[in-house]
């Protein structure tokens, strides 16, 4: 009997295929590999989070995928289309793609009103419809009730809740299909964040957006993602389910980014020194300078030390299945899985 015939997977909303983003280098160095080899697609209403520290290349990744810094390497494609960089297609681009920053307060003029605020992309696109109509459906969405209220207040008078709504509805009043939000909670009060993280979620099942969420707060993560992809110095080293990667985490740098949460069991594990120079890419894998598990003899237990220095452990693929970048993790789900020592 015949396996019945599998449904051909979803095409991706939004995909980076072997994208690479270098930098020159200053007073003669070998030039930053910002994003160095990254596969990574997002599906119709799915929300991704891209994790890691401060410096792993997140930001400059997701400027990439929103057309503002053009790729060295690699294509960015949406809908299936390879992103082209004239300004008519940006433009056009940027209507169906919208950022959310991190820092509402710097993202608003403190000169325009709320209503000019949300009403800026419109004028930009040069919609033709009810303008007011769509400024205040935007707010609403964005929970801003009601919405005449706010039409003339100031950035001033709003708290970081209320700005950080506005700067949302500024990017769904043009209807977009996906929204990029850098750490869009991250200067916000606790008791905030909550109100802010449910509504995304709530525009993604009424609307069908697509996310993509950077932060380098896996709480966050485990919040709001479907999924989630770990990035280290310029790559994607783990990715797959939310719920997969944060409980049972095989990559030890997602390892040690779990173990500082306040819940993690155990002691938290403290890497050692700063992630390195983005001109100096170390050898075989790239965490291994401040690699726990190879640092504890448990690498070399494993008969892989050599190739944890040595060994480029490869670009991840972009799809949804759960990934792993790492000699070690691969060791254990081969012995797992054959139940004998590796040959």
């Amino acid at each position: 009997m015949t396996a019945p015939a599998q449904p051909p997977a979803e095409q991706p909303l939004l995909s980076a295929e072997g994208l690479h983003v270098t930098f020159p280098g200053r007073h003669g160095d070998p030039p930053a590999r910002a994003v160095d080899g990254v596969e990574l697609a997002i599906r119709p209403g799915e929300i991704v989070a891209l994790v890691g520290e401060s410096g792993c290349g997140k930001t400059t990744l997701a400027r990439a995928l929103l057309g503002l810094v053009r790729p060295t390497r690699g294509h960015v494609r949406f809908g299936g289309q390879p992103l082209e960089y004239s300004s008519r297609s940006l433009k056009a681009y940027r209507k169906r793609v919208q950022l959310v920053l991190q820092d509402p307060t710097g993202s608003l003029n403190p000169r325009h009103t709320v209503y000019d605020a949300v009403a800026e992309g419109l004028r930009i696109h040069g919609y033709g419809g009810d303008e007011r109509a769509a400024v205040a459906s935007a707010l609403s969405r964005a929970g801003l009730r009601p919405p005449e209220r706010f039409f003339l207040r100031y950035p001033h008078e709003l708290s970081g809740g209320q700005r950080q709504r506005v700067v949302i509805a500024g990017a769904l009043v043009l209807e977009p299909e996906l929204l990029v939000a850098d750490e869009p909670v991250a200067s916000l009060d606790a008791s905030v964040r909550g109100e802010i993280l449910a509504l995304l979620l709530r525009l993604r099942d009424e609307l069908g957006l697509s996310a993509l969420v950077v932060t380098h707060d896996l709480g966050l993560a485990w919040n709001i993602a479907d999924r989630v992809a770990v990035m280290y110095l310029g790559r994607i080293v783990e990715t797959g389910a939310v719920e997969k990667v944060l409980t049972e985490p095989q990559h030890p740098y997602t390892q040690a980014l779990l173990s500082v949460l306040p819940e993690a069991p155990g002691d938290p594990v403290v890497l050692t020194g700063e992630p390195p120079d983005p001109s100096r890419v170390p050898s075989g894998c790239r965490f291994h300078a401040r690699c726990q598990v190879l640092a504890s003899g448990e690498a070399e237990r494993a008969g892989v030390a050599g190739a944890c220095r040595e060994v480029d452990p490869g670009v991840l693929g972009g799809g949804g299945e759960a990934q792993v970048a790492c000699h070690w993790a691969s060791s254990r789900a081969h012995l797992s899985h054959t139940g004998s020592p590796q040959e």
